[in-house]
């Protein structure tokens, strides 16, 4: 075995740089080539051990070049390497070969989930696939489970953390609504009231509110015969059922079965073939030889580092990046390449595995395998004297290798038109892929208007549907349309493009006359249909892929007209032929999926003659959610009462939750308010509200005379915060209950006001006015409107309520005459206090607050400020 210097040299003039990699915990510095992406920096790091003496001189401090160092002295230990400068050119050239990006190793010692193996010709096989199933549905709803549980734990000791004030009352569920209702859930969840307790005291949390072990699901490998899995019986509803709860892989012959298996556990590589075909534009074959070898040499010496005595010692190489390089080879056709490729690469691979055995001797299951390997191989044409002499050293040499590390080290992503790519800044952005670049080059089409196509125009100046012209003749001018354009280079929809603040709110209601609720999107509301929008999104922000492209050649049309996922599977069923083991990628499902359209599926894949069917459903989308009615609990009509219980007091936490927009809702232009003027301890203070066509309350000013400017401009600006909390949807209860019996000065006799006649603050007082005056909250007024007369003093009236005339209530300015001169407010369907229960006014203040009105209740006075009830002297 001879490695001639050939990726060293060109390694060696790589141009590198100093990178700067953001890290879970750490910013990295490394030596890293230019050509590599930030991910794959990152992806090579995750990979690379600590090296014992770092060398900041040599890419990832020199990880590279010691992994390739300990395999190369592995080798020489263990006679695969004939002399010490065979060694050297063995490390050197695996390392070139690394940091040229052209493939990627991962050991034999990732952890990884030892398959179950099954034969459904078994007379057992119905219920161990049912047990299996049941224990992975159990699995997974008890991940949920403990997930939720974990997540409301996680609350309850939330709920005490956030709460403001004495700790003993913040932990008491009677004093702390948000635990009350946390420790519900909790409960719900299906917590013990001990496991509540625990988290209310924050004992425990970090292990109960901890992931679940991310440890991967073992793999079930079925061995099921064509016809059953065809003929759609119970055993293949069976089938069926488990792969929609785990990872089920079903193939049809034994020796796959046996592929199946050692490919969990084998040691893999991945090829680079864009990258190689870059690199190597005039020697591609003999490279991609070179490079077979390596890797064949690496992935045998990391079997013996880690599982020595392995039977079988499987191994595979994926080709990595095949769509790409089989469409920039042959875009009408990519499979032909694709599979001379693969049939190279497996020639290639055999021949280093027998050179080896000759070596070291062959796997100990050789003799096992030999005959059905042979077999195949000679059926293709290879050639078989070295095996038949000396043996292989790898019972299976796949070409599948589905692994994510390895794709991301590789900067490999699936086929598709559009990829993405990072500039020299560090940015990111799409373009059109470079195998479909060049294979429309060489069709002769305009790849321009293929990136126009894809990318959109990102203008709307001669869109179809939606274009200038049809916008000026609704109104649009030079400076909204300035602004459009402006907005459509940074957007990828019309709704933010239309609405503000790129279109004032002046010019939607004023010129375009349209209010649009929140989220609602404009162009529908300006006669717009949806073909219409759907046209001019398409000019402006582009489509997915060129499926649809007027100028496509003729030759790339069933290229172009397929999705990328669907040209891989292609390919790698052009490839499978050449490889020991099984095509085993999923094939998703769409998540509604039951087990009857996962039983067509392998029913389909059976009668295809596929190799294995390895079938999963989607998850179902993130904002998925039931439509679900509420629950009313029915009520039988021979239902006895139950007898009635002694009284007893029970404590209810009863809370509305009322969805609200968070979008701030501005009040009219002209509104309709009120002006009340009082004095509170002989301070004026003018409350002036403003209201909503609706009559809710929009707004408050609160203007004090004779104060300190400090003291005005605070009042003013927490009038100001009370208003846009208002207007964001803070109900005014919120407000009310928040500020009403705050104490300090000036507080006292309140005069001016019919309702209220005393207060412990300014505060008190404005939230007591619109308490009583917007949310008719009676039990914050000393005094009732219907016992105050119209002379300002008090006592209830002496006669019925008289109709009152409507200019008392009804700003003439706000109506502008639209109210009749002789509207009045008739009194109507207001109860009258009963005699036995008017509360009775008595003189003296409050020792408690200083109020002058105390109220009899019952033969106690009561203070209707602070609600004291001062002991009476005998």
């Amino acid at each position: 075995m001879r490695f001639k210097p050939l990726f060293a040299p060109l390694a060696a003039a790589v141009p590198v740089a100093v990178r700067e990699i953001e890290r879970a915990d750490v910013v990295d510095r490394v030596l890293a080539p230019d050509a590599w992406t930030d991910v794959q920096v990152e992806a090579w790091l995750d990979w690379a051990d600590a090296p014992s003496t770092p060398r900041p001189d040599l890419p990832l401090n020199g990880a590279v070049h010691d992994w390739a160092a300990r395999l190369a002295a592995a080798g020489s230990e263990g006679g695969v390497f004939a002399s010490t400068a065979e060694a050297n050119r063995f490390e050197n050239e695996l390392t070139g070969a690394v940091l040229l990006g052209l493939a990627a190793v991962r050991d034999a010692d990732t952890p990884a989930a030892i398959p179950l193996r099954l034969d459904l010709s078994e007379p057992e096989a119905e219920r161990r696939l049912a047990d299996q199933a049941a224990a992975w549905r159990r699995e997974r709803l008890a991940g949920q489970a403990a997930e939720a549980l974990a997540q409301a734990l996680a609350n309850v000791a939330d709920a005490v953390a956030r709460c403001e004030g004495d700790a003993a009352a913040c932990a008491d569920p009677a004093s702390n609504p948000a635990l009350t209702r946390a420790a519900h859930v909790a409960r719900q969840c299906g917590a013990a009231d001990a496991d509540i307790l625990r988290a209310i005291k924050g004992e425990g949390l970090s292990a109960t509110a901890a992931p679940l072990a991310d440890a991967p699901q073992a793999p079930l490998i079925v061995l099921a015969q064509p016809d059953t899995a065809a003929a759609g019986g119970p055993l293949a509803l069976a089938l069926a059922e488990a792969a929609l709860e785990g990872p089920v892989s079903a193939v049809f012959t034994p020796a796959d079965a046996d592929a199946a298996a050692d490919a969990a556990v084998a040691p893999r590589a991945a090829i680079n073939l864009p990258a190689l075909a870059a690199v190597f534009p005039q020697a591609f074959d003999s490279a991609l030889d070179a490079l077979t070898e390596l890797l064949v040499t690496a992935l045998d010496l990391t079997l013996d580092a880690h599982d020595p005595r392995a039977a079988a010692r499987p191994i595979a190489i994926a080709l990595g990046g095949l769509a790409d390089w089989a469409v920039s080879q042959d875009a009408a056709e990519p499979a032909l390449p694709a599979a001379a490729l693969a049939a190279q690469v497996a020639r290639c691979a055999n021949a280093v595995s027998a050179d080896l055995a000759a070596r070291l001797g062959p796997c100990a299951e050789w003799e096992t395998v030999k005959d059905e390997i042979l077999a195949a191989l000679a059926e293709r044409g290879e050639p078989v004297e070295a095996l038949r002499a000396h043996g292989r050293r790898h019972a299976a040499i796949s070409l599948f290798a589905d692994d994510a590390e390895l794709t991301l080290r590789l900067g490999a992503s699936p086929f598709a038109a559009t990829d993405v790519w990072q500039t020299a800044d560090g940015e990111v952005e799409r373009r059109l892929r470079p195998a479909l670049a060049a294979a429309l080059t060489r069709a002769g089409a305009d790849v321009e208007a293929a990136e126009r196509h894809l990318f959109g125009r990102r203008t709307l100046a001669e869109a179809p549907g939606v274009s200038h012209a049809r916008l000026r003749e609704l109104g649009f001018t030079d400076l909204e349309l300035e602004g459009i354009e402006h907005a459509l280079s940074s957007v990828e929809d019309f709704a933010p493009a239309f609405a503000p603040p790129v279109l004032d709110e002046g010019f939607i209601g004023d010129v375009l006359g349209l209010s649009l609720a929140p989220g609602e999107a404009l162009l529908p509301r300006l006669g717009f249909d949806e073909a219409a929008i759907r046209a001019a999104a398409d000019y402006v922000f582009g489509r997915p892929d060129l499926s649809d492209w007027a100028e496509a050649p003729d030759a790339l049309r069933p290229l172009l007209s397929r999705s990328g996922e669907a040209v891989e599977a292609d390919l790698r069923h052009a490839i499978e032929p050449f490889s020991d083991g099984p095509d085993l990628r999923p094939v998703t499902l769409d998540w509604r999926a039951d087990r009857l359209d996962v039983a067509r599926a392998l029913a389909d894949a059976a009668l295809d003659g596929r190799r294995a069917a390895v079938l999963r459903r989607a998850p179902p989308p993130a904002d998925f959610r039931l439509r679900l009615p509420e629950i009313e609990t029915p009520r039988r009509a021979d239902q006895a009462p139950a007898p009635e219980a002694a009284p007893r007091t029970v404590e209810r936490v009863v809370e509305k939750v009322i969805e609200r927009d968070r979008t701030r809702r501005r009040l009219p232009d002209r509104r309709k308010g009120y002006i009340q003027k009082a004095s509170v301890g002989g301070h004026k203070v003018y409350i002036h509200t403003g209201e909503y066509e609706d009559g809710e309350l929009g707004e408050i000013f609160i203007d004090m005379h004779k104060e300190g400017a400090a003291f005005r401009s605070m009042m003013n600006n927490f009038a100001i915060a009370i208003s846009i909390g208002l207007q964001y949807g803070v109900p005014l209860d919120e407000f009310v209950d928040a500020f009403v019996f705050t104490r300090f000065e000036p507080s006292g006799r309140v005069t001016g006001n019919d309702s209220i006649r005393s207060a412990t603050s300014i505060l008190d007082y404005v939230f007591r006015e619109l308490g009583v005056s917007y949310l008719d909250r009676r039990e914050l007024a000393q005094v009732t409107p219907e016992a105050a007369n119209l002379d300002g003093m008090d006592g209830g009236p002496t006669e019925a309520p008289q109709p009152v005339p409507a200019a008392r209530f009804i700003s003439k300015g706000f109506a502008r005459g639209a109210a009749p001169d002789n509207l009045i407010v008739a009194p109507f369907g207001r109860k009258e206090p009963s005699p036995r229960t008017t509360p009775q006014v008595q003189a003296g203040p409050c020792p408690e607050c200083g109020d002058l009105m105390l109220t009899d209740r019952s033969g106690t006075p009561v203070c209707g400020s602070c609600g004291a009830a001062p002991k009476a002297h005998g």
